[in-house]
């Protein structure tokens, strides 16, 4: 590569980079906006108007392998486990125009407003469901016990499937996430099956859908196939929910846990997350300080210019959301906790251009029930003496697998 190497290596999946990647990033930012990292075979985009430029421009950036962080092909023992499945299953995260298109139309007329709305009362039970399952004063892991169950038990809710399942689903959509990056073999080859599992899982579920008609999300599409020229196949449709169950309940249960890790560290925010008026701003800070998702990947279909780089046909690309969330070109003190900044509505936590994320506002529904509610349950909420909160170990996302917390008197 002709272009120079960002002087700080880029390596998203150390420990001091999972805790606070957001310092080499601004390095980046100010000293090459677009850098090349050849441990990773991967180029990173950081800036703001660059990261907009890839996502809305889907003709020079493939979304193909959307997921897929790591740079060599996928091992011969894990191809052979995965073709068990459905190797040619599509996910809207994943394809470009004009598959894309008209799964997206197809989701867009099942999963909609109405129907999001209708899930409110849902959440509200799910909520205080979980909450009456904590005593009065004592201590979890808040991500065990409510920030993953609660996403999870809506989606279950919006696609009709039994709650006896969904710790399953929980535990393959992380196989399905986790496949795509690199790992030991033995490893790579339980987080293939778990997808083969997963894959076949939500293709019976569009199969019995075929066979009697439901009311639910998954009845919904495939009720309307029929509209769609040509019509999608069982597999083609069970992308969708698959991909919703996942990137769903994960962006949730990440922004819960990042809202309230950031409440521990500042416990005047829960004052202004208790307030009807201020809590939907703060949730949308939080989302642009704590990405959930902090990027995507895509594939450059020929060269092209970013940010003063070439970036040749065939590399893999970083559109990274996070760096973008904190770029001083566009936000004030963009470090800062501010939810009262005028530039919030430029944060792009939910992705840009034709795959800008479909469960956005679901997501946003969950977090503005969720948060006050478990503040108003859990007073003098503060960290659990002696438990250790543990990022994620994913490259592409931010949250925390365990969140220690503790509350009521001592």
């Amino acid at each position: 590569m002709t272009e120079p190497l960002l002087s700080t290596r880029f390596d998203p999946l150390s420990a001091a980079q999972r805790e606070d990647p957001f310092a080499v990033l601004a390095l980046a930012r100010r000293e090459q906006p677009v850098f090349y990292s050849p441990e990773l075979d991967l180029w990173v985009v950081t800036r703001h108007a660059d990261v907009l430029a890839v996502l809305k421009d889907h003709r020079s950036f493939s979304s193909a392998g959307a997921l897929k962080s790591a740079a060599a092909p996928l091992p011969t023992e894990v191809i052979a486990v995965l073709a068990e499945g459905y190797p040619e299953m599509p996910y809207i995260i994943e394809i470009d125009p004009p598959l894309h298109d008209r799964i997206r139309s197809l989701v867009t007329k099942a999963f909609t407003p109405r129907r999001i709305a209708a899930l409110e009362p849902v959440i509200r039970a799910i909520v205080d469901e979980l909450l009456a399952e904590l005593p009065t004063a004592g201590n979890a892991d808040i991500v065990e016990r409510f920030a993953w169950p609660l996403p999870l038990r809506v989606l279950g809710q919006l696609l009709g499937l039994p709650r006896s399942d969904l710790a399953q689903l929980h535990e393959w959509g992380n196989d399905w996430m986790l496949v795509q990056q690199d790992g030991p073999l033995d490893q790579r080859l339980r987080h293939a099956r778990g997808t083969v599992a997963l894959q076949h899982y939500f293709v019976d579920a569009v199969e019995q859908r075929g066979r009697e008609q439901s009311d639910d999300l998954i009845g919904a599409l495939v009720a309307g196939r029929a509209g769609i020229e040509p019509p999608l196949t069982d597999v083609e449709i069970a992308g969708l929910p698959l991909d919703l169950m996942v990137a769903g309940h994960v962006t949730v249960t990440r922004a819960i846990g990042s809202t309230i890790r950031l409440v521990l560290d500042h416990p005047s925010i829960a004052g202004e997350l208790l307030d009807p008026e201020q809590a939907p701003r703060v949730i949308e800070e939080v989302l642009r300080l704590e990405s959930p998702a902090q990027g995507l990947f895509r594939t450059a279909s020929r060269d092209v210019q970013v940010g003063g780089a070439t970036i040749p046909a065939g590399a893999r690309v970083m559109a990274h959301f996070a760096s973008a969330n904190r770029d001083e070109c566009v936000f004030t003190s963009p470090d800062d906790y501010c939810p009262a900044r005028d530039d919030l509505g430029s944060h792009i936590a939910f992705g840009k251009g034709v795959h800008f994320c479909i469960g956005a506002p679901l997501a946003r529904l969950e977090l503005g029930i969720a948060l006050p509610s478990l503040l108003r349950a859990l007073p003098d909420l503060r960290a659990a003496p002696g438990g250790e909160a543990v990022r994620e170990r994913l490259f592409f996302a931010r949250g925390f697998e365990r969140l220690p917390v503790a509350w009521g008197q001592p």
